[in-house]
């Protein structure tokens, strides 16, 4: 792939939903026979990419769904087509806790009600404050929240590299094709690796 480019004076990483009922095999979608062992597999990866982002001082923004009774409109509600999913990730409860990952008190955490993370949020303003103009996007699900979350980010004039291996799906199938829509059409698809082996020289430019 062509270099990255990006500089971490303007770049924040984004993850979404990395919670228990979207996460845990004991959670609220794995109970419902969707397949979460994706999410192991870009857990390390994730890890990883927390703590490089960090050592270069990248903000690290978490993306929280919390549903409740007064942000559940009848049109949200008619999403689950029947399924019995009303306790996902309802306020207070340990569906909607953070799943393997604890936020440093200088984390930021922006709760969402919707798919994506700039509908009726403040994280649009929380980027501007923080002169952000790219975004790391990670987390669950690939085709659904972080995928709405990009999308949203690019036609509000952000640069978006989406992390191939620090997102997950429900299936390989979904994965895929969110990495191929993205990549065409709302920013470039990337592994934490690239991204990593690329932090020297964004270092170098950004000191420009």
């Amino acid at each position: 792939m062509n270099q990255l480019e990006w500089n971490p004076k303007h770049t924040a990483l984004l993850i979404v939903d990395v919670q228990n009922d979207y996460c845990h095999k004991e959670g609220s979608l794995a109970q419902q026979d969707l397949d979460v062992s994706m999410v192991e597999e870009m857990m390390p990866n994730l890890k990883n990419m927390i703590t490089s982002m960090k050592e270069i001082n990248v903000p690290i923004i978490y993306i929280q769904t919390i549903h409740e009774d007064s942000t559940d409109s009848e049109t949200w509600i008619k999403r689950l087509k029947g399924k019995n999913q009303k306790n996902l990730c309802r306020k207070d409860t340990w569906g909607a806790k953070f799943y393997q990952l604890e936020p440093d008190k200088d984390d930021v955490i922006v709760i969402k009600h919707r798919y994506s993370a700039f509908i009726n949020t403040r994280l649009d303003s929380v980027l501007r404050a923080l002169k952000i103009q790219t975004l790391l996007m990670a987390g669950v699900s690939t085709n659904i929240c972080v995928e709405s979350t990009a999308r949203d980010g690019f036609m509000l004039d952000y640069d978006v590299i989406f992390l191939s291996d620090c997102t997950a799906a429900f299936s390989r199938e979904a994965h895929d094709m969110t990495l191929q829509t993205i990549n065409q059409f709302f920013g470039t698809v990337a592994t934490s690796k690239e991204v990593m082996i690329s932090i020297p020289a964004v270092l170098v430019g950004s000191e420009g």
